[in-house]
Formats: structure tokens, sequence, C-alpha cells
């Protein structure tokens, strides 16, 4: 697959009721991409799917070749365990050399990754008495020593100080330079304006995915918030009903281009979900990814 990253008909979702809608579209190879939306639009349970953590309801995810890295957020993470940020950080080197392998010949990679995040000094300390910004960089450390080609960041700078969040971004920026592959779904649309070049605008469907400037118009943005806002928690698992009664699993897509450049919402449909008892009526005109 010449792609980092393949959705196909994709939907996820937890005790069969969907979370992400039927999501079309790749990530090319090299690709800065931020995925934002409304609280509970999908974006952490993409990730969470990519890596595995999610089971796929419908669909599928194509992956490549290269290895992946994954940043959760950061109250994911129990920080009372007794791990010094030695320790936290050399738990990127797992997938290579095992739990229980020493890590002496790769100490200077360790204290590299260490040094680069800015915790020079901090190799003993423990994590439960790091501030967050400092725990935070800490992760990004262990990120750096995966050597991951596609790095996943679930909100990786919510909760820390301005210059953590600096730093952090000028390595995500180089990381991007050297032709990883790194997705993080943020909430902040200045930052995705300033250092994102391509976006994707969930809620809990593709609502546009392409150039930044065109994904996040007022009218898309609008959009994802009475979407996110009319989705039914309790619906069953959904398919576009074809007028006759008989719901597809298909996904109608759109081409998330032209009209959105000019600030205007993609061409609109009326899908009927098939949820159980009934059929639930969405405003829903998925977008696959432009190209």
């Amino acid at each position: 697959m010449s792609a980092a990253l393949a959705f196909r008909h994709l939907t996820l979702g937890y005790d069969r009721h969907p979370a992400v809608h039927h999501l079309d579209g790749t990530v090319d190879r090299g690709e800065l991409l931020a995925i934002v939306g409304p609280n509970g639009a999908g974006k952490s349970t993409l990730l969470k799917a990519i890596v595995g953590d999610v089971p796929c309801l419908e669909g599928a995810i194509g992956r490549g070749d290269g290895a992946l890295a994954y940043l959760p957020q950061a109250d994911e993470i129990d920080r009372t365990f007794p791990l010094s940020v030695l320790d936290l950080v050399a738990m990127g080197l797992w997938s290579r050399t095992g739990p229980w392998r020493s890590q002496g010949s790769r100490r200077a990679a360790l204290a590299a990754a260490i040094e680069t995040v800015g915790l020079g000094g901090f190799e003993g300390r423990l994590i439960g008495t790091l501030s967050g910004g400092q725990f935070q960089r800490a992760l990004f450390a262990r990120l750096i020593v995966q050597d991951a080609a596609v790095i996943l960041l679930d909100e990786p700078f919510r909760g820390i100080d301005a210059r953590t969040t600096d730093d952090l971004i000028r390595l995500i920026l180089r990381w991007h330079g050297e032709g990883r592959t790194v997705l993080a779904a943020l909430h902040d649309m200045a930052q995705v304006r300033a250092h994102f070049p391509r976006t994707l605008l969930l809620a809990r469907e593709a609502v546009a995915w392409g150039a930044t400037a065109a994904v996040l118009t007022p009218a898309n943005l609008s959009r994802a918030g009475r979407l996110s806002e009319a989705w039914d928690e309790t619906a069953a698992v959904c398919g576009r009903d074809d007028g006759h009664g008989h719901a597809h699993d298909d996904a109608q897509d759109t081409e998330a281009q032209g009209a959105e450049a000019q600030g205007a919402e993609a061409h609109r449909h009326d899908d009927r979900i098939h949820a159980g008892h009934g059929h639930h009526h969405h405003d829903h005109a998925p977008a696959r990814k432009a190209g």
C-alpha cells in the first residue's frame, strides 16, 4: 500500500453503537494531519482503532508497512506507578528489545531523546513528581526512541504550558521534515491553522477532509457542531437506505474540494439510518479526502 493509512467504509463504535460513521479516505506517507471536531466527535476513537484498541464494526483500516507509535491522552496514563523518567522512555524500545532485555546498548539513544525534549538531568526522577508539561516531554521522548514511521497523538498539548507546547510543536515539525506521517487530534484551531497543512474535520463522520484552509471554514465548523448535537447515541450500526426500505452498508461519498474552498457546505442528502426498530434522519453528507 503506497499510503500510510487507508480507511474503507470504516465504522467504529462500542457495544455496536457507532462512534465514527462510514469514513473513507487515505493518509499519504509523510503527511502532517490534524484531526479536529467537537467533543465526542470520534477523534480519540479513530486513533485507538488505528492501533487496534477499538474494533471495526464495519469496513477496514489499511496500514502501510511502517511501525506505529501512539501517544494517548495524558489522563489515560497511570502516573502513580513508580517509574523513573529513564524507565518510561525506555519502554519505547520494548517493541524491538522486549521488556526484559538490558537497555545498556541503547543508553546513548535514551539519553539523546531525553535531552532532545529538555529533560536532561531528570533521568532518575519519578514520573509522579513531574509537572504536566514535564511528563508530556517524557512521553515525547518515548516516541522518539520508538523511531516509528507513523506517529499518532491524542490531544498532545492539553493542559501543558505554552513553552512546552512550542517545543513539542517544533519536534512534530521535525518529524514531518524527516518524512514521518503524523496524525494529531487537536482542539486549538489556531495551532491547526498555523502548523498543520491538512485537516480532517470529524463529527462522527467526515464533514471535510483536505487542505486546512478549505476545511476550517465557518460553514464546515457550524455543520460539524450541528451533526454532533444531533447524533443518536443509541442508534445501532447504520447503513444508507436506498429509498425502498433496504439499508446499504456503503457510504455516500462527497469530494471535499471546490465548494469547501469557497466556504460552501458539501452536497447535502438525506440518509436514513437503520436503528433497529425504525430509521433516524441525520443531516448526513460524509466528505472524502480532497486531492
